[in-house]
């Protein structure tokens, strides 16, 4: 009976180790502010996507040499707001950037400063018309969408994304360049330039953590 009941008690308290093995080992997840910043890979993330966008435009309004842009822009045609599209941003760096999130963060940031108009995208425009032409057969007529009214922008807002890597052991400096164009669509005339960089040094604990 003694031997059945050292066994008895060596098998519970081997049960009892795994379950506080197998609670340790547990997920935890805690809601934080979408606005924190938090850098857990030193990779590219939804903090330097966000302060690059508001960083690049506010600069794409501040005059270089003479008047800005925006200034000739309004004193050509009586005080009115230019429109702005958002075009391609390509991502030639080495590691894999969301652009999309990149220009809407820019498209946001563009709206947010209530000095020009955003019209959508290409992709976003034939979605738009579909639906428009779609009002012509189907919606009542004091409902539908006129054609033909589209808002044409006049500039257009390109740039790339670049990075570079330096590595030694467990620490590594990257750096990323955005540079950006604000192109007349009239005229094809660069009407602006202007490059953002962000750099992190990045630093692997010797624990492995």
């Amino acid at each position: 009976m003694k031997t059945q009941a050292r066994a008895l008690r060596r098998a519970a308290l081997a049960l009892a180790g795994l379950v506080v093995v197998s609670g340790g080992c547990g997920k935890q997840v805690t809601r934080i502010s979408p606005d924190q910043q938090i850098d857990l890979s030193g990779r590219w993330n939804d903090v330097d996507s966000r302060q690059a966008a508001d960083a690049i435009i506010r600069e794409t309004f501040q005059p270089r040499a003479g008047e800005s842009w925006m200034t000739e822009y309004a004193r050509a045609h009586g005080g009115r707001r230019p429109t702005i599209i958002v075009g391609a941003i390509r991502n030639r760096s080495m590691e894999h950037i969301p652009v999309n999130g990149f220009v809407r963060d820019l498209e946001r940031a563009y709206l947010g400063s209530g000095q020009v108009q955003v019209v959508a995208s290409a992709d976003e425009r034939g979605e738009v018309r579909a639906e428009r032409e779609d009002q012509q057969q189907n919606a009542a007529a004091d409902t539908r969408a006129r054609m033909g009214i589209e808002r044409g922008a006049n500039y257009m807002l390109q740039g790339d994304i670049e990075s570079v890597e330096d590595r030694e052991g467990g620490r590594r400096v990257v750096l990323y360049q955005i540079d950006m164009t604000l192109v007349n669509l009239e005229t094809n005339a660069k009407e602006w330039t202007g490059q953002h960089k962000i750099k992190k040094y990045v630093e692997r604990s010797r624990f492995g953590l």
